[in-house]
């Protein structure tokens, strides 16, 4: 079985390979499809707009949060393409990690000349 950072270190090469291809600039969504294509490609399982619900006083809300990707159910990868991150854009992984209950979320912005520099690893108790 493979672990959280296994499989994070196959999802930022895999980044990496991609904005090498393509290149900055594009929308988000060009950069979801074509990273969930590729991890498929390299056998890992990927989910796509995975609702995130609410739970609030043990009551169920859908209020419209939706996970970029989830990698084989381990690990959450939230992409951007944006000029700059703002610190809103960490808080908001570490709370879907908190929701789901898992330990490991990768924030990526392709919106970088070096994709390494747009990279970020946000853990929850792992």
């Amino acid at each position: 079985m493979i672990d959280e950072n296994e499989i994070s270190k196959i999802i930022v090469v895999t980044a990496i390979e991609l904005h090498k291809k393509i290149g900055p600039g594009l929308l988000e969504s060009v950069y979801e499809n074509t990273l969930a294509f590729d991890l498929r490609g390299k056998g890992l399982l990927v989910e796509q707009q995975v609702p995130m619900p609410l739970i609030y006083k043990e009551n169920k809300f859908d209020v419209g949060y939706r996970l970029d990707l989830i990698i084989n159910g381990k690990v959450i990868v939230e992409l951007k393409s944006v000029e700059t991150l703002a610190p809103v854009h960490y808080s908001q992984i570490l709370t879907y990690l908190k929701l789901s209950g898992l330990k490991l979320g990768l924030l990526i912005n392709f919106n970088e000349a070096l994709l390494k520099d747009g990279i970020h690893r946000i853990v929850n108790n792992l």
